[in-house]
C-alpha cells in the first residue's frame, strides 16, 4: 500500500494545523498543514493550493514574488486580497449555505422498533418482534408528516426508519399515501426512502414500492461469512435474503430503463473487527454483486454497539488504514474499467475539487441537528437527529425535542435545543476547528461528542470523530497530491453530483390541487 505522508525537512516541519496570522498582508488569512511532500494551504472561500517548503517560508515571511507561478496559483484559488471575485464569491457561499434558510429537509420516521434480526452492534437498540406496542401509530404517523410539512424547505425527503419498518408496513404505506395527498397542496419535491434489512419483502410491497419510486437502501456487512455473524438471523441466512433480494430489485430498474451504474439498491456496510483485514475483499464482494457504489461506514458508539464494543470495535488508526486499502481497491476496479464509488470519498472530494456543498449532515457547519434534519419516533416525541434518538434508547433524553401532539414548529426549531446544537457544530466556536486547513469543507457531531466525552462541543483535540475525518482529509488530499492523472481523473469525476431524478416526488402543478 501506498503511504500517504512523506516527511519534510525539521526547518520547515510545524506539526500543528494552523491560522496564519503573520505574514503576507496581501492575502487573505489562510491555513495550512503538511500533507504529503507539501504543505496544503485553504481560506475560507474554500479555495486550495500545495506549496513546497521554499516558497512556504516566503510565505509565511510575505517575500513571495507576484511573478512566480506560486503567486498566479494563488490568485487563481482566491487567496490574493487585490484580485478577489467578491460577487462571484459572495454568490457561491451563499449558495453553499443555503441549507440554513431552508429549514429541516430530512425527516427520519421510526416507524417501529421491532426487528426480526439481531444485530450484534444494532445501533437502535432494536425490540423483539412481539413488542408491538413500539409500533408507530396512524394518527401519530399523520400529526408526524403534517409537522414535517410545516418546514419552508422546498423539498422533503421522508426516510423510514426502525427496527425494522416493514414490519410496520401499513403505516409505511399510509405515511407515503398521506404525504403525497398534503403535497397536492404543498407542492413541495418529496422523497421517500426505506432503510431496510429486506427480509420481510415480497412481491407485492416491491411492486408498491417501485411504483411510488421509493428509494431502497439496505445493509450488507460483507460476504456470507462475516454479515451472517454480525447480522444474526433465527430464520436462516440474512446474507442470502438480503443479496437475492438486492439482485431482485436491481433487474426492476434495469427494467426500467434507468441507468445501470446509478440506479442500484443502496448497500451500505458497517465495519467491524472481523472486516479490518478483508478491505479488498469486501470492495470485491460488492462489485461481484452488481454494486457500483460503497459508504464505508466506522462503528458508531451508539445503542449495544457501545456494549459490544471489546469484540467488534477497533482504534481509528486500525479504520483509516482499512479505509486506504479499500479506497486502493476501488481505484483498482475503475482501472480495470468497472465504474466504482467510495461515497465518503466522493462527498468529500465533492465539497474540495468540485466547490459545491453536498448537504452531508455530518459535515456541515453548523451540522444538520434540527435545522437539516428531524427524528420522529414511534410514540411521537421529536428528536433533533436520528443519533439523538439513539442516545434517549439508553434513557438520556437530552437531545428530545418536544412531542407531535403538543410541539408547534416555529418554537421547536428556535427553541434551546436546537440553538445548542447550532452553537455547538458551528466551527468558528471551535477552538480546534477554527484554525484547521479543512475547516472549510468539515463538521462535528455534537451527539457524537456527548456520546464519547459528555459535552455537546467536545474537545476536537481528543475526538474520534476529529481523528477520523482528518485521517479521511489527510489521506485524500494525499491522493490527489501524489495520484497519478488516472487517479485523480476518478476523483474529480466523483466530484460532479449525479442526481438520481427517478426516485424524486415532482411538486404537482396548480391542476392537482
Amino acid at each position: 500500500m501506498e503511504s500517504s505522508q512523506k516527511t519534510l525537512p525539521k526547518s520547515v516541519q510545524l506539526q500543528a494545523t494552523s491560522l496564519l496570522r503573520k505574514g503576507d498582508r496581501r492575502l487573505v488569512p489562510l491555513r495550512y498543514r503538511q500533507v504529503a511532500d507539501a504543505w496544503l494551504i485553504s481560506n475560507d472561500f474554500g479555495g486550495h493550493i500545495f506549496v513546497d517548503n521554499d516558497a512556504f517560508e516566503r510565505l509565511q515571511n510575505g517575500t513571495l514574488q507576484t511573478d512566480e507561478p506560486t503567486w498566479a496559483a494563488l490568485q487563481a484559488q482566491d487567496f490574493v486580497v487585490a484580485d478577489l471575485r467578491r460577487k462571484e464569491l459572495s454568490d457561491e457561499l451563499k449558495h453553499k449555505r443555503r441549507f440554513l434558510f431552508s429549514g429541516p429537509n430530512l425527516h427520519i420516521f421510526v416507524v417501529t422498533l421491532r426487528c426480526n434480526h439481531t444485530c450484534q452492534y444494532c445501533h437502535a437498540s432494536r425490540a423483539p418482534m412481539n413488542r408491538i406496542d413500539t409500533d408507530m401509530s396512524v394518527e401519530t404517523a399523520e400529526r408526524s408528516v403534517d409537522f414535517a410539512f410545516e418546514s419552508p424547505s422546498p423539498g422533503l425527503t421522508i426516510e423510514f426508519q426502525g427496527g425494522e419498518p416493514l414490519a410496520n408496513w401499513e403505516v409505511v404505506q399510509h405515511i407515503i399515501e398521506y404525504s403525497l395527498q398534503k403535497n397536492a397542496l404543498a407542492r413541495k419535491s418529496v422523497m421517500f426512502a426505506l432503510v431496510t434489512n429486506l427480509s420481510l419483502m415480497d412481491q407485492e410491497k416491491l411492486d408498491y414500492l417501485i411504483d411510488r419510486r421509493v428509494q431502497i437502501c439496505t445493509s450488507l456487512d460483507g460476504p456470507a461469512d462475516v454479515h451472517d455473524a454480525v447480522r444474526l438471523w433465527s430464520e436462516g441466512s440474512s446474507h442470502a435474503t438480503v443479496t437475492g433480494w438486492m439482485n431482485r430489485i436491481n433487474q426492476r430498474y434495469t427494467t426500467l430503463g434507468l441507468e445501470e451504474n446509478l440506479y442500484k439498491v443502496e448497500a451500505l456496510p458497517t465495519v467491524t473487527r472481523p472486516l479490518l483485514a478483508q478491505a479488498e475483499r469486501l470492495i470485491d464482494h460488492y462489485a461481484e454483486l452488481g454494486c457500483r457504489s460503497i459508504f464505508l461506514r466506522h462503528l458508531d458508539p451508539f445503542g449495544w454497539a457501545a456494549t459490544t464494543k471489546a469484540k467488534l470495535g477497533y482504534s481509528m488508526a486500525e479504520f483509516l488504514e482499512f479505509y486506504q486499502r479499500a479506497y486502493f481497491r476501488v481505484i483498482e476496479l475503475n482501472r480495470n474499467g468497472t465504474d466504482f464509488v467510495e461515497r465518503t470519498a466522493a462527498l468529500m472530494v465533492s465539497k474540495i475539487l468540485g466547490r459545491q456543498e453536498p448537504n452531508f449532515l455530518d459535515l456541515r457547519s453548523p451540522c444538520g441537528a434540527g435545522i437539516g434534519q428531524i427524528a420522529y419516533n414511534y410514540d411521537g416525541r421529536l428528536f433533533t437527529c436520528d443519533e439523538g434518538r439513539m442516545i434517549d434508547r439508553n434513557g438520556d433524553d437530552t437531545f428530545c425535542l418536544g412531542h407531535v401532539d403538543e410541539s408547534q414548529y416555529r418554537e421547536t426549531i428556535s427553541g434551546p435545543s436546537v440553538r445548542a446544537m447550532v452553537l455547538a457544530s458551528t466551527l468558528e466556536g471551535q477552538p480546534h476547528c477554527a484554525s484547521c486547513v479543512y475547516k472549510p469543507w468539515c463538521g462535528v457531531c455534537p451527539v457524537h461528542n456527548y456520546s464519547e466525552q459528555g459535552s455537546l462541543h467536545g474537545r476536537m483535540a481528543d475526538s474520534t470523530w476529529c481523528q477520523k475525518y482528518m485521517g479521511l482529509f489527510d489521506f485524500l488530499m494525499s491522493r490527489v497530491r501524489l495520484g497519478d492523472e488516472f487517479e485523480r481523473g476518478v476523483l474529480q469525476r466523483w466530484a460532479t453530483p449525479r442526481s438520481q431524478e427517478h426516485f424524486l416526488q415532482q411538486a404537482p402543478g396548480p391542476d392537482a390541487v
